[in-house]
């Protein structure tokens, strides 16, 4: 599961090392617009999902796995051929298609078997190899880059989808048996839906998912050239970026060891108020420090927000997951669709404010974790589960 995962991870995260390549040979006039090659692989993902689930509801959870995995390689081979930018963001919208099936189709697959505080434990441990994937990514990007350029990283994908596939089919059998698969009809697809509806902690955790997930994605979009131009270590970007991802693992750590204690919405609320101050202390000191002072905090700062996602994410997904199990397919996919094209919604303009200073990146995920401290508190319900 997590390497079903680790496909969305791998998708972004390796392409951050040629977005300079790629501004430089798509779009020369325009070098903010490489960072859609990262958002649009998200859109594309974000509606994905809406089919993902309910097909896997209907014809089980491996083969719709490997239909998507089969459209992602596709979409990465139109990429590598891809002659201009705006066809290579058609085709990285296909792609987040394709990926929207391992990842959406995997949380129902843990759904099938686990849920409540079972669910978020299992989830963070997913989180935690989820999280090593950007610590190795963004080399291999570079040494792809070094060896031929980034047309090749492409090929990386394809290899990358066809071994988790083949581990896939070898060793997880499929969770959903026959007997439980749903009708694909319209109307028990709406009336699905509007059960998702009816459930408050449902709707509240898709808003702060999204949210969460902007602040993820506009990071993402902004970390390369913050590193690059405010800081001037492009080269070893990569390493740092590795750096980042491997501490920030101890958010899924910390987070397999309190949940159980402390309970999904303690630990949620906790981690959005942290991230807020973090931010803001963040902001304050970048405004005042210069040199190997001001990379520091942006490292720290850096740090903190990925291991936030260790800290939110798996809870969230099980606390919207715990009362809709008998429709987790669909569920699965209406959550993450909503969440994931809400979050690109909140990321782009973010990642498209970068003015050569990380002043519009740290206010907008100020302003991000902010609602979602607000909404957490006065929302998500009883604190002790």
């Amino acid at each position: 599961m997590a390497m079903l995962f680790a496909t969305i991870a791998l998708s972004i995260d390796a392409m951050l090392p040629a977005l300079p390549d790629i501004a430089a040979t798509l779009s020369p006039g325009a070098p903010n617009a490489a960072q859609l090659v990262v958002t649009s692989f998200v859109l594309g993902m974000g509606i994905g999902t809406l089919f993902a689930g309910p097909l896997s509801d209907t014809f089980g959870r491996k083969p719709v796995i490997i239909a998507g995995s089969g459209l992602y390689a596709l979409a990465a081979v139109a990429c590598y051929f891809a002659p201009t930018l705006e066809t290579l963001l058609i085709a990285r919208v296909v792609q987040g298609l394709g990926a929207a099936a391992p990842r959406t189709v995997s949380i129902a697959m843990i759904r099938d078997l686990f849920s409540g505080r079972e669910m978020a434990r299992l989830m963070s441990f997913v989180m935690m190899v989820f999280t090593a994937v950007p610590a190795i990514a963004p080399l291999l990007g570079q040494g792809i880059i070094a060896l031929a350029d980034w047309h090749a990283i492409f090929l990386a994908y394809i290899a990358f989808s066809g071994l988790t596939m083949l581990w896939l089919g070898l060793r997880q059998p499929d969770t959903l048996a026959p007997q439980h698969r749903r009708s694909l009809h319209l109307s028990a697809l709406v009336a699905a839906t509007r059960e998702l509806a009816a459930h408050r902690i449902v709707l509240t955790s898709t808003l702060l998912q999204a949210l969460t997930l902007g602040a993820l994605f506009a990071t993402l979009s902004s970390i390369q050239p913050i590193f690059e131009i405010v800081h001037d270590r492009a080269e070893s970007f990569p390493l740092w970026f590795a750096l980042i991802a491997v501490a920030s693992m101890s958010g899924s750590f910390l987070n397999s060891r309190i949940v159980m204690t402390w309970g999904m919405r303690s630990v949620v609320r906790a981690t959005y108020a942290a991230q807020l101050a973090l931010t803001l202390v963040a902001l304050g000191l970048l405004s005042v420090l210069e040199g190997n002072a001001s990379f520091a905090v942006q490292v720290i700062w850096s740090i903190g927000l990925f291991a936030m996602m260790g800290l939110t994410m798996g809870n969230l997904n099980a606390l919207a997951m715990e009362p809709v199990g008998h429709i987790a397919g669909l569920a699965a996919s209406v959550i993450s669709a909503l969440a994931t094209v809400g979050s690109v919604l909140l990321a782009i303009p973010v990642g498209l404010a970068f003015n050569g200073t990380a002043t519009p990146l740290l206010v907008g995920v100020a302003v991000l974790m902010g609602l979602a401290l607000l909404l957490s508190r006065r929302a998500l319900g009883d604190a002790r589960a």
